[in-house]
């Protein structure tokens, strides 16, 4: 009898690796899809831009989100911080917080912006409102190189304002497209564009770029979704102001004659005889007394007419410390009233006493003074410029604590800026040199990257210090170049040339007390001078009338 085979169900190895296979194939492709699709999230808009508000507006700058700077929508219309818009965008919106009131400077007019006043569609100009002032964007783009797009669709205000002209990079998609918040696909998405949208490309990397669209939304986009790469270039009819100047013929050679009496005014023929070349004095006429834009006037008719037949002219400087005891530069120079009244003095007395130009020199001011300042040196120039008066602008030389002088809007508004090339160690501090090679060269070269050659003027000094170090600390004496060259004889000091600063040193110790000197005469003032001539600036100014030996003129003397 013939035993039955058991049949034995089972899987070959062969089958069941396939099998395994497959399901790992299956699991490991969704785990890839899973990983490498690309994410169909949607972005919170109002996140992106930054805005929490149905008023907030987004402002993006030059493709850029302005991070805490948000504008606003009033009466359907937008608005922008106005200190921003000074500060960044067009410095010339000042805010006048006492009369409540914008001013804008032209260079022949003022305008003058109030409450009340509204735009040709029925737009306050400007709004008070949350501890802020608010400028209607409109009249912002109306007097600044600027071009504009808004975009109000619900989802988050968003205004974009472009200060660069420069050719943009634009493209086409080639089909629908998500615009992601970053490059990558797993990146949340900002917005769906259609096939054949146009974007411009505002960073472009290796596989992703990043873009603006029509609709106005930023972010990131593959390359390879774009296509029909093109330039545009923007084109401005802006029209911007033309700030006229007044300029002499000639290089100028300035020499400052301090007057503090109207007596003191009958030295000038004799000290000018002493000199050779100068064009043009600048005596200390006008000098500030109070807050409310009054000043002491010491200026005189005939003075003008010796100067004339001289064959220069009279530049006279207003100043806020001779008699500035109470003058509060802050107060006098936000007040709009005193600025007025200040300016009229100043226009009238020039033409009183044919004057032909007005040197400001405002000195040892604030930061937060510097606006104010600013503004009335606008506002000085617009009367200067409609009657003839040359308007110049001393200043110290260029630094990090002294930028809020605004020498770039000085030498747009002014005549001419003179850079103070001297005080480079002062009454009060360390020991050193007035005036080295070093710290002349180098304000000459920080100035000129914000005035032009034309309107810069090197003030140089005709003075330097005695230092004296004993055990109470340093203490100094300013001296004139004729009486420190006789300090230096009769003290017997013997001087050693520094060529690093470009001037004699010498010093002496004597009961105790170390004298120092880094003196200025003929060489060292032959070297500034080379300076002002190798940068063919405007001229040279000197402080001051009398403290010069007769000899030096022939050295300073332009050209």
């Amino acid at each position: 009898m013939k035993r039955r085979r058991r049949k034995t169900h089972f899987i070959s190895f062969a089958r069941l690796a396939t099998v395994v296979l497959i399901f790992t194939v299956v699991a490991g492709g969704f785990v890839a899809w899973k990983y490498l699709a690309p994410s169909k999230e949607q972005a919170d808009i109002q996140e992106i831009f930054a805005v929490s508000s149905q008023d907030e507006v987004a402002i993006i700058w030059n493709g850029q989100r302005t991070d805490g700077i948000k504008g606003k929508i009033i009466e359907d219309a937008v608005y922008l911080p106005q200190d921003w818009v000074s500060n960044s965008i067009n410095e010339r919106f000042y805010w006048d917080e006492a009369d409540k009131q914008l001013i804008y400077t032209f260079p022949e007019s003022i305008l003058y912006i109030g409450e009340d006043d509204r735009s040709e569609d029925g737009k306050p100009l400007f709004v008070e409102a949350d501890d802020q002032v608010w400028v209607l964007a409109d009249l912002v783009q109306e007097h600044t190189d600027i071009r504009t797009e808004t975009f109000v669709d619900g989802e988050a205000n968003r205004f974009f304002l472009d200060s660069n002209w420069d050719t943009e990079q634009t493209a086409v998609l080639k089909k629908k497209t998500a615009v992601r918040i970053r490059g990558g696909v797993k990146s949340k998405i900002v917005a769906q564009e259609a096939k054949g949208t146009q974007v411009t490309i505002l960073d472009e990397m290796e596989k992703w770029s990043r873009v603006r669209t029509e609709d106005g939304y930023l972010g990131y986009i593959k390359n390879s979704t774009l296509k029909d790469r093109s330039e545009e270039q923007p084109i401005s009819h802006f029209e911007e102001p033309v700030y006229t100047n007044i300029s002499l013929d000639e290089p100028i050679t300035l020499v400052w004659h301090q007057v503090t009496t109207k007596d003191a005014n009958q030295t000038m023929e004799k000290l000018m005889a002493n000199t050779k070349g100068v064009n043009v004095i600048a005596p200390t006429w006008f000098l500030l007394t109070d807050n409310q834009g009054n000043y002491e006037c010491l200026a005189d008719r005939s003075y003008v007419q010796k100067a004339h037949a001289m064959g220069a002219q009279v530049w006279a400087v207003l100043d806020n410390f001779n008699k500035g005891d109470n003058v509060d530069s802050g107060v006098l120079f936000s007040d709009t009233s005193a600025r007025k009244k200040l300016i009229a003095g100043l226009i009238g007395d020039v033409q009183t006493y044919g004057i032909d130009g007005i040197n400001l020199d405002i000195e040892g001011i604030k930061s937060s003074v510097g606006p104010h300042y600013v503004e009335f040196i606008r506002e000085l120039s617009v009367d200067c410029r409609k009657n003839g008066i040359i308007l110049s602008v001393d200043t110290y030389v260029p630094s990090a604590y002294t930028a809020f002088y605004n020498r770039a809007e000085q030498g747009r508004v002014a005549d001419y800026v003179v850079i103070m090339g001297y005080d480079e160690h002062y009454a009060g501090g360390d020991a050193g040199s007035v005036a080295s090679l070093g710290y002349e060269k180098q304000g000459i070269e920080d100035a000129l990257r914000e005035v032009p050659k034309e309107k810069l003027i090197s003030a140089i000094p005709f003075y330097t210090r005695v230092w004296q170090e004993d055990a109470n600390g340093v203490t100094s004496q300013a001296m004139g170049i004729t009486k420190a060259k006789q300090w230096v004889q009769d003290n017997q000091v013997e001087l050693t040339w520094e060529d690093a600063l470009g001037q004699y040193y010498g010093e002496k110790t004597e009961n105790g007390t170390t004298y120092s000197i880094w003196m200025e005469e003929e060489r060292s003032i032959g070297l500034k001078m080379d300076l002002i001539r190798s940068n063919n600036l405007a001229g040279v100014a000197c402080w001051k009338l009398g403290f010069e030996p007769s000899d030096i003129w022939d050295i300073v003397k332009l050209p």
